[in-house]
């Protein structure tokens, strides 16, 4: 084998490093048969040479025997070694790549000629140290120069190889003269010499080759991840640019120290390298600045085939922007969630097939289900059958990216209530079915307040309207009473014409009845209120109920105990008790229990019932039950209307119960009727308690003055009335009591009377409501020129209405429609007294 001279190229050098090998049992087998050849020699001479002699002559001869096993052994072996020895280096010397022998005590014991062309070195310019002379893994590191990390690396890969793991690596390497290229190193444990590595070199390519490593270790630089290389004991070998700016130090640093990632990790793991687990797992790192983030830590290890580690391939991906994101998302996600879930409105996601997908909480109190179960049902379960159609065309119309459509009110099974539906298309416009979201809005208040405002819009127009003909009645009833007056002045009893006129004033006189009712019902009666206190009012009507309710009702009345007062008129709450006992009886005509009860009751929320809901307040309690036939639901929204009544004809006129209503509103009650067929009927009606601060001393009342008897009198009188049969017979009637009255058909007239007259006026009577100029505006006007003028006002209309339109002060008296001819000259001369 022929090698440039000073590098060793053959095995006189191994043979000189070889430590002697140990004996083999066998020869230790020669020379124990040798001693005892001997010792058996030994006894066959014992009597010619004595004991002490035949023991040297075994032993001797034992150790001679011994001697020749080993020698015959090392010739043996020495031979088979020379022989492969031979082979290996022969072999090695012919490898086209650079491959060199290095003891673990730093010589160089062999270098091929490929290694001596790749130094590009003399012998001389190697020299030689110890037995070899070569400088041992010295040697290598002069390939690279001044470089640092390549030291490094090769000194952990000749500790990996000693240890007996094949590792390699890819170096920087610029020969002389040269460009730069790439070597690739690779260190094995020598199995013939132990402490020996076995080095191989070879060219990877240069850095500026089109597919070389250059352009991989940027790609590996640039990627948005950090990765690394490391050896078995997981010190980095490679480290790209990405990991280096996450742990604060440059990548050439992290190789040049042996740092390992665990020793960034800001809690440190109990498992070593080798036993850590290899799938990603988020850690915390702490970077050279002491700044702790969380990262994703995956690795790759390399095992030979008896499972030792090799190398180590890591990624380490930065989670803070990762982490930061997803917070945000988090929150962005908690925020809809709590939009969606926290929503007033009702919120149902539908897909394509019409299946529930989703529902918020609102919606599912729509229906009255606390969550629903496993499966989610069809949207249309949800809905009232009869809406089915209009829904699934309003959802069709959504599908086909119509975003215009009307809202469409429908009826939700399960709490009934009625609701809006705004439907929406989530997807992105295609022809594909997509997922709808329903936005649910629950009318169910508004339309039964819009129901009750309608009801109350109703009974004001009706009550506009009864106040208007009850007006225009009293005009013609107070005609039709006045003249039968006159007429009976002139046929007293015994005349034959006297029960013919008494007849006529009879009939206006119910007509009169019927009036006071539907003025009642309008509200524009005259109240005369007073502080009362409802048990004592219904004790004294107690007998007349009695009376009404005949023999096969009974009447019970249960009194709450002290019971707080109320201002109210007592005729007309007497007439409400009466009107609702009247009713009951009539729906029992087999007989049954009337049932009064009076108690305090406090209202916390408004009580959405009745024409008009309850508002909150303090009120005396009024219930009138019957166990009679009950009412209609359909008929019980009408029963307060003026003229509806159930009652077969000839038996009622249907003013009853709207009277009753009248005069608790006028009052500033409230009442609530509650029935059904078969189960008889409650009336509730609510009176707000009235607080008497201190208890008022009651004076004895004084006995009441009978009117006067004569009712002439003298006086001048401005009568003012725009309805002329009216005008004719209240002038006849005071010009028959002896006054002298100017008539006057309007106020303008009036007021033109009042400037030609010479004298004064005593009195003025006038209608409230006249075309173009009313009554109290002629009055005031009128005050300017007579200040001391007396006045009595005279309306259809209740005193109530009357007084709320009066803007000044002004002593008056009222005298409501219609009135005979007594009435008049009565209060004619109480106001002229």
């Amino acid at each position: 084998m022929d090698a440039p001279a000073g590098l060793p190229h053959d095995r006189a050098p191994i043979e000189a490093h070889r430590r002697l090998l140990a004996a083999p049992p066998w020869t230790y087998g020669v020379a124990l048969c040798g001693v005892a050849g001997a010792l058996l020699y030994g006894v066959l001479m014992l009597d010619r040479i004595g004991l002490a002699g035949a023991l040297g002559l075994a032993l001797v001869a034992a150790v001679g025997v011994a001697a020749a096993g080993i020698l015959v052994y090392r010739l043996i072996d020495r031979q088979g070694r020379d022989d492969r020895a031979d082979i290996l280096f022969a072999a090695m010397q012919r490898f086209p790549e650079a491959r060199i022998v290095t003891a673990e005590d730093g010589g160089v014991i062999f270098a091929n000629a490929a290694y001596r062309a790749l130094a590009g070195k003399s012998s001389e310019a190697t020299g030689a140290t110890g037995a070899s002379g070569a400088k041992g893994i010295a040697e290598l590191a002069a390939l690279f120069g001044d470089d640092q990390m390549a030291s490094a690396k090769l000194r952990r890969l000749e500790a990996n190889a000693l240890d007996g793991l094949s590792v390699q690596d890819v170096l920087g390497y610029r020969p002389a003269g040269g460009r730069q290229r790439l070597l690739g190193v690779s260190a094995h444990p020598f199995e013939e010499l132990e402490d020996h590595v076995v080095w191989a070199l070879s060219d990877a390519g240069r850095p500026e080759d089109g597919a070389g490593q250059a352009q991989l270790a940027e790609f590996v630089d640039g990627l948005p991840l950090g990765l690394y290389t490391a050896d078995a004991e997981g010190r980095f070998t490679l480290v790209n640019r990405v990991l280096g700016e996450s742990l604060g130090v440059a990548p050439d640093e992290l190789v040049a120290a042996g740092s390992r990632l665990e020793d960034f990790l800001a809690a440190m793991p109990t498992a070593t390298p080798m036993t850590m687990p290899e799938n990603v797992r988020e850690v915390r790192l702490k970077d050279s600045r002491g700044a702790v983030f969380p990262a994703a830590w995956s690795r790759t290890v390399e095992r030979d085939e008896v499972g030792r580690v090799g190398a180590i391939t890591g990624i380490v991906r930065d989670l803070t922007g990762e982490q930061e994101l997803e917070e945000t998302l988090r929150k962005a996600e908690e925020g809809f969630r709590r939009f969606f879930d926290y929503a007033p409105v009702g919120i149902v996601m539908v897909d394509g097939e019409g299946m529930v997908v989703e529902t918020n909480a609102a919606f599912r109190g729509m229906i009255g289900m606390a969550d629903f179960d496993e499966t989610l049902p069809s949207f249309f379960d949800l809905i009232d059958e009869a809406n089915h159609d209009a829904v699934a065309d309003q959802m069709a119309a959504a599908q086909q990216g119509e975003q215009d459509t009307p809202p469409l009110e429908v009826r939700l099974t399960g709490e009934r209530r009625i609701v809006q539906f705004y439907t929406r298309r989530t997807g992105d416009g295609s022809q594909v079915p997509s997922d709808l979201i329903v936005y649910v809005v629950d009318t169910t208040d508004q339309k039964a307040l819009e129901a009750q405002f309608a009801q109350s819009q109703k009974m004001q127009a009706v009550g506009q309207l009864a106040g208007g003909i009850a007006h225009d009645f009293n005009n013609l009833l107070t005609a039709m009473i006045g003249y039968s007056d006159l007429l009976l002045q002139r046929h007293p009893p015994g005349d034959q014409s006297f029960a013919d006129i008494m007849q006529i004033k009879q009939n206006a006189n119910r007509a009169a009845n019927l009036v006071r009712q539907l003025l009642a019902f309008s509200r524009r009666q005259t109240l005369q209120p007073k502080v009362l206190d409802l048990t004592d009012v219904l004790a004294e009507l107690s007998h007349l109920l009695t009376r009404l309710m005949g023999e096969t009702i009974e009447l019970k009345m249960v009194h709450g105990r002290t019971l707080g007062r109320v201002l109210v008129d007592q005729g007309q709450i007497e007439q409400v008790i009466i009107n609702l006992a009247v009713n009951a009886r009539d729906a029992m005509t087999e007989g049954g229990v009337l049932n009064i009860r009076t108690s305090n009751h406090v209202v916390d929320r408004a009580i959405e019932a009745g024409p008009e809901p309850v508002l909150p307040g303090d009120y005396v309690l009024v219930e009138v039950r019957d166990t009679g036939k009950g009412i209609a639901a359909a008929d019980l929204d009408k029963i307060f209307e003026p003229f509806f009544t159930t009652k077969e004809v000839g038996h009622g006129i249907g003013l009853g119960l709207s009277t009753v209503y009248g005069i608790i509103k006028q009052t500033g009650g409230f009442i609530v009727p509650e029935s059904s067929l078969g189960a008889g009927t409650t009336f509730r009606i609510y009176l707000p308690r009235h607080e008497v601060q201190t208890p008022a001393r009651v004076a004895p009342e004084e006995p009441v003055q009978a009117g006067p008897r004569d009712l002439t009198g003298k006086g001048t009188i401005l009568l003012v009335e725009d309805e002329a049969p009216v005008r004719l017979f209240a002038a006849r009637a005071l010009e028959n009591k002896g006054y002298s009255v100017l008539q006057a058909d309007c106020a303008e007239a009036a007021l033109e009377l009042l400037d030609e007259h010479d004298g004064p006026i005593d009195l003025a009577i006038t209608d409230v409501v006249m075309p173009r100029m009313d009554g109290p505006t002629m009055i005031k006007q009128a005050l300017a020129v007579q200040p001391d003028l007396r006045v009595i006002f005279i309306s259809g209309y209740a005193e109530d209405v009357f007084r709320q339109n009066l803007d000044f002060e002004l002593p008056y008296s009222f005298l409501p429609k219609p009135f005979s001819l007594e009435d008049l000259a009565t209060r004619v001369k109480e106001v002229l007294a």
